[in-house]
């Protein structure tokens, strides 16, 4: 008997020993131990929690916002606080698991491989956002226009909860960025991303282009464009877009009278801005349409337009034309004057001033005073929300156009890696096939063995 109770008792210890044990194995790998792990000091502890938040998804980075967010909201509000290094591990633990450096602003969480992307974006039934840069988006120097990304869209609070609601984010990278250090030899250095552009495009669930957009754009732009481009992707029931054909099919059905649409609306607010800057409106171009009040709803470009009844490929020449006569008859003052239409697109807030804040930081010249350094940093912003505003028109009226023309003259555009290499190559003039992205020609004498070029283990 008492054999009996005793084996009893040894089978119940052995099962509370396992479930102590397997308790303890959850809690050490639940999403709260191991954000808790991910800042740790160890780096042999850090590295595989962080690997495991990674893999978790926008989960694991929520779980890492949720357990440190007075040290995340100390930082937001304060953006000159001293990094200490537990923010310093914090910090580099959110981009790890985001894949995008200052991501403690935006709480975005970036799919790195498309597989995954496009199943999180079924799963979701959201359009996806594909970022293309030079660089890596979690790296201090990728491109240019990434970093602006980073600072001026993806921190914007408005910005990043519209990307986290409505889109799956998605970045890959068309090479690394070309990085140059100039030294003045007594100790100051300066290291700079030589060109590189960025473009985000817009993919419905089955990977195929909807829109794009190309450089940077002001946040309130940013949010409209995208807004609309979502709208394509949420067309209700009785829309081309759902009708029982293939993805293919519907997509091109739907999204060719949304390109001529978009493509002369731009025209048609270029024509407007035109108008109010006192302008004058080049002998090339002509009214297509008038509404009630006696203004354009439609322009187009002569020769093409003869009469006011086209065929369908006439008029499809005549919308792609527009944008070129504008191109060429817009010169640099009439763009600053555009620009100062739209600088509310450009406007900055709370989010990305702190983080500018935080950047500039002992950068700026003045005598140290707090005056001037407030002085300076306003002349700071200022400039840089007009070169948004003039990025922001120059991008919409002359590259966003012709986007639109490929789209709708070529399906095949449709597949994003084809217009990607179209777009490097003829839009933003980086060719795959040009090594040095324009850097380099042999045909330019520079006075230095090998024309300066040193070749790593890795080049070709």
């Amino acid at each position: 008997m008492r054999s009996k109770f005793s084996g009893a008792f040894m089978l119940l210890g052995l099962l509370l020993l396992l479930f102590a044990s397997t308790q303890t194995l959850f809690a050490n790998s639940s999403p709260r131990a191991l954000a808790l792990k991910a800042v740790s000091e160890n780096s042999a502890e850090a590295a595989p929690a962080i690997a495991e938040l990674r893999a978790l998804g926008p989960a694991g980075l929520d779980e890492l916002f949720r357990t440190y967010a007075r040290e995340i909201d100390q930082q937001v509000t304060h953006p000159l606080l001293a990094a200490t290094p537990d923010w310093k591990r914090l910090s580099a633990a959110l981009d790890e698991v985001s894949q995008q450096k200052d991501s403690y602003l935006s709480g975005l969480y970036w799919y790195t491989d498309f597989a995954q992307a496009n199943a999180a974006a079924r799963a979701a039934n959201k359009p996806i956002l594909s970022l293309r840069l030079l660089g890596k988006l979690n790296e201090e120097f990728s491109c240019a226009n990434s970093r602006f990304f980073r600072t001026i869209l993806y921190s914007n609070a408005e910005v990043s909860k519209m990307l986290r609601e409505k889109f799956i984010l998605y970045w890959e990278s068309e090479r690394p960025a070309p990085r140059v250090t100039i030294d003045f030899g007594d100790g100051r250095k300066l290291e700079r991303t030589l060109t590189g552009n960025s473009i985000h495009y817009i993919l419905d669930s089955d990977g195929k282009v909807i829109d794009a957009l190309p450089g940077l754009y002001g946040p309130a732009a940013f949010m409209r464009l995208l807004n609309q481009m979502e709208a394509v992707f949420r067309e209700p029931v009785n829309s081309p877009l759902n009708s029982p054909m293939n993805s293919k099919d519907r997509l091109v059905v739907q999204a060719v009278p949304y390109d001529r649409a978009r493509l002369n609306a731009a025209n048609v607010a270029w024509y407007a801005d035109i108008q109010k800057t006192g302008g004058k409106i080049p002998s090339g171009l002509i009214m297509v349409e008038q509404n009630s009040e006696g203004q354009p709803t439609a322009i187009s470009a002569a020769p093409y337009a003869m009469t006011k009844v086209f065929s369908e490929a006439n008029m499809l020449k005549a919308i792609i034309g527009a944008p070129v006569v504008l191109g060429t008859v817009t010169d640099q003052a009439t763009w600053n004057k555009i620009a100062q239409l739209h600088i509310a697109d450009a406007k900055l807030d709370e989010r990305s001033l702190g983080l500018i804040q935080r950047q500039t930081q002992g950068a700026l010249s003045s005598d140290g005073s707090d005056k001037n350094k407030l002085k300076a940093f306003a002349a700071l912003t200022e400039r840089l929300q007009q070169n948004i505003a003039l990025d922001t028109v120059r991008n919409e009226y002359l590259l966003h156009t012709k986007l639109y023309g490929w789209l709708m003259i070529d399906n095949d555009f449709r597949d994003v890696k084809k217009l990607d290499a179209k777009v490097y190559s003829d839009l933003f003039l980086t060719p795959a096939s040009d090594p040095w992205l324009g850097l380099f020609s042999p045909e330019v004498y520079t006075a230095l063995q090998g024309g300066g070029i040193i070749r790593g283990s890795g080049a070709n």
